[in-house]
């Protein structure tokens, strides 16, 4: 038996006036996505629980089946085990994203420009990082790169900062009620304006028309998980194919096998058919299970962009749903293909919700269409399934229980 989870990272959203009130997932061109509602199983499953956070953290962690409710402990700690660092039991990390502010003068007259400063590349990100490990790290303070905007901030003296806020969360806005109350992390931040606002990775990002990452942005406290072996927890072995180090985290810490593909970025310009051949050469390999996390849609959704965010649905059809599914099929195998988001990352709000999002499975065994539904956030209401425990839903899949 094969099993793939196809994971489209905040395609579910809201109706939008622009397309005649319909969601991109009802607007976007995706016959294979149409073709499993009509001849599987849809429905709607809660994957943020009461109490926490709508992150792809907590929605990822429970699409692949594990209780969030007992083994979350945040998010920047499955950063960190993607990034190499490994942690202690009195260790505390935060996610240090790379982002644009406005040029005010006081820190906290400044606007959050860019959450991601300008998809930022890895290399000058790194650059970036390291000058601000050089002037602000020391013996309790570490600053590691990760992917593009994404970073880590190891903390030694297991003092929780209290509420941060993400990044995304405050696209456009001013960021004075929302900086950090600890000192420490509030200075932090402030100081690594003034580090990096005149670096020269920066100022050739400006000469180029680019927005320059100019500050650090902390959020994400999290402490060591204790996530269960996925062979041992489902009997299965496989792998995560991802673009970003939240994902990757989470499979190293499962013991599955994190695989990088070249050219994968996580927004609408990543590698897609790079991604399908990585997970098909991983299934020819043996491998049971295969979760193919593609995050173009929800970096649609975050930068407001209804055209990409329908893009990106369509190219998860063309490129990663289609070629997935008629491998299968002619592969004589057995197999399950579950297609959903995590969350939904409305393109008004341009951030992320904690509504179930629409899921539809397909067997090999499902041959015949019986409907004339589309995947879609509406129709997914009408076969009256709705999964209140999201983190069963995979268990069900794997035991053949739905």
């Amino acid at each position: 038996m094969r099993y793939v989870v196809i994971l489209g990272d905040g395609m579910a959203d809201l109706p939008i006036p622009a397309l005649n009130n319909k969601t991109p997932l009802q607007a976007a061109h995706k016959p294979y996505m149409d073709k499993f509602a009509r001849m599987g199983i849809m429905g709607r499953v809660k994957t943020v629980y009461d109490g926490l956070s709508p992150g792809s953290d907590v929605a990822n962690l429970c699409v692949m089946g594990f209780d969030t409710g007992k083994n979350y402990t945040g998010r920047s700690p499955l950063e960190a085990a993607s990034i190499g660092v490994t942690l202690s039991d009195t260790d505390i990390t935060y996610r240090a994203n790379l982002v644009t502010l406005s040029n005010e003068v006081l820190y906290e007259d400044k606007t959050m420009v860019d959450y991601s400063a300008g998809e930022i590349s890895s290399e000058e990100a790194k650059a970036l990082i390291n000058a601000v490990q050089e002037a602000l790290g020391n013996e309790l303070y570490s600053f590691y790169a990760g992917v593009s905007y994404r970073h880590l901030l190891l903390r030694k003296d297991m003092k929780k900062a209290g509420k941060l806020t993400p990044p995304h969360d405050i696209s456009g806005k001013k960021i004075m009620e929302y900086l950090p109350r600890d000192k420490t992390i509030y200075d932090f931040m402030v100081k690594s304006y003034e580090i990096l606002k005149n670096h020269p990775v920066n100022q050739k990002r400006i000469s180029e028309g680019k927005n320059p990452a100019n500050s650090i942005w902390i959020w994400g406290e999290g402490t060591k998980p204790q996530l269960e072996n996925y062979r041992e927890k489902f009997g299965v072995t496989g792998s995560v194919i991802s673009a970003v180090d939240l994902i990757k985290g989470i499979a190293i810490l499962s013991g599955l096998k994190s695989i990088d593909v070249e050219g994968a970025t996580g927004t609408v310009h990543t590698n897609f058919d790079g991604k399908t051949k990585a997970a098909i050469e991983a299934l020819e390999k043996g491998d049971e299970f295969i979760y193919l996390h593609l995050e173009a849609a929800d970096e649609s959704g975050h930068q407001g962009s209804i055209e990409d965010k329908i893009k990106s649905i369509e190219l998860i059809d063309e490129k990663v749903v289609k070629p997935v599914y008629e491998y299968l099929k002619k592969s004589g195998e057995e197999f399950r293909i579950l297609v959903l988001p995590d969350h939904p990352t409305p393109i008004e709000l341009k951030t992320h919700t904690r509504e179930p999002v629409p899921f539809v499975l397909i067997k090999d065994s499902d041959t015949e269409e019986k409907n004339n539904l589309t995947y879609c956030e509406e129709d997914s209401d009408k076969s009256g399934i709705f999964i209140e425990k999201g983190h069963t839903l995979m268990y069900n899949i794997i035991n053949n229980e739905i």
